[in-house]
Formats: C-alpha cells, structure tokens, sequence
C-alpha cells in the first residue's frame, strides 16, 4: 500500500479551537477568517462590536466575538476566561490587533506612547499568559505575534510603534524559549506595506505607495491575502519544528 499523503493533516484545523485580536479590520478579520475556513472555532475579540458583528455575520463556520478594549492590562484575566466559554480553552492564539499613533519623535505624548504599548506589545504578552495553561494541559498550542517593517527599520512618526514592534521580535524569543518545550510553539509574522486600514495613510498617498512597491524584490505592494499561507502554516501542524521566529511576508522589502 502507499503511503498517504501527509499534506492534509499539516494544515487541517478541525478540532482546534482560535482565538484572534483585532478580528473587526484588516490583517485580524483576514487572520479570524481564514482559520474559520481552514476549520477551527474561532473566537474574535476586538474594540468595535458593530465590526466584530459584521465580521461574524460574513463568515463560514464557527465562530464567537468578544468587544473588548485589550489596551486595559488589568481585563486581560477577564477576558482569557471569556475566550474559553464558547468553544474550550483555544491552542491557536494570533495577536493581531494593533496602533500607530504616527506620532513624530518630538511630538510623542505619554498617553500616546502608552497605548501604543499596551495594545501592542504587553497585551500579547499577558493574553498569552493567560491562555497558555489550557495550551500546557493539550501539549499543543500555536502563538502568533504581529511584528513589522519597524521591528528593523526606522520610519518616519514611528517611534512608539517602533519600539513596540521591536519588543514583539525578542518577545518572540523569549515566549519560545519558555512554552516551546510544552508543545507550544511562537513566532511572529512581519507584514510589509499591505493594504489595510491601519496602513491607509500610506496607500493613499500614490507616490509614496509606488515608492514602497519599489523598494520590494516582487515589484508590488501587498494584499490581505499575502498572509493567508504564512499565518495557516505558523498555525497549523505544518510549523510543528518552527518556533522563536519572525517571518517576513514583505515582498522582499528587507531583503532589498
């Protein structure tokens, strides 16, 4: 008899159970859909409730929504038992709600910097904590943090999210270093210039869009849907020997 083909498992997500910040707009509603697709429970939290409810309204599958301000550092405790009630404790955890005040260095504000950190860097963190015990009870979890262009480059009004998404690539490491011997694996995924919400201000400038699409090895700008093989591959059984790592999906921009 020949042996069956490997691929199905590597990526099927039956059975698994998701959670997803910043489900309402762009790379996390792709994210929160796309594992729904590929057949996980999804359960997606974000600020905007009318968002969450139109995303959970156009989507496949199973799915639950959480409205939650994931800046409060002190819910996150609340809002880890929350994600358990609809489906179990999730093992698949994708961190990609995020802020860019576009702030210029000299104009900075501390309620503006500590925003920008809380939403972005400490949030995964304590949301990871939180959720990993029910990960360590499975031996099995995937954790996956949004990095950036910024974690290694520096753009102009980009110092708080700068730093932030810096954090997220030796956050990285360090929860790999620390949960990876439970099952649990960690990386983070770099998006380049992608049309998004959060990166309108770029897309609507042509010249400064066409600028970027240069500066990539592909030639062009990149789409939601760039990310769809990435983040099921750092999600699934597909990455079981992959962890600490930050994946660029820039179109070659970094390597350039």
């Amino acid at each position: 008899m020949a042996d069956e083909s490997p691929i199905p498992g590597l990526f099927d997500l039956k059975g698994r159970v998701a959670c997803v910040t910043g489900a309402s707009s762009g790379l996390g509603r792709r994210a929160a859909t796309l594992l729904a697709l590929a057949g996980a429970s999804v359960v997606g939290v974000a600020r905007r409730a009318d968002q969450l409810a139109d995303w959970q309204a156009n989507v496949n599958g199973d799915t639950a929504v959480i409205p939650h301000d994931l800046s409060d550092r002190d819910s996150l405790p609340e809002l880890a038992e929350r994600a358990a009630d609809p489906f179990g404790q999730p093992d698949i955890l994708v961190h990609a709600a995020g802020i860019n005040t576009r702030e210029a260095a000299d104009a900075v504000t501390p309620e503006g910097w500590d925003v920008t950190l809380s939403l972005n860097l400490t949030a995964p963190f304590f949301l990871s904590q939180h959720l990993v015990s029910g990960m360590k009870e499975k031996g099995w979890g995937r954790i996956v943090n949004f990095a950036s262009l910024q974690m290694t480059r520096a753009f102009p009004g980009g110092i708080a999210y700068g730093a932030s998404k810096g954090g997220i690539g030796q956050l990285t490491r360090a929860m790999a270093e620390v949960w990876s011997p439970h099952g649990i694996n960690v990386n983070a995924i770099g998006p380049g210039f992608i049309r998004t919400e959060l990166t309108a201000p770029v897309f609507n400038d042509p010249e400064r869009a066409a600028q970027n699409a240069t500066q990539t090895c592909i030639g062009r700008n990149g789409e939601p849907e760039d990310l769809d093989g990435p983040l099921l591959f750092l999600c699934s059984n597909a990455s079981a020997y992959v962890t600490g790592q930050v994946l660029m999906v820039d179109g070659g921009y970094t390597a350039k």
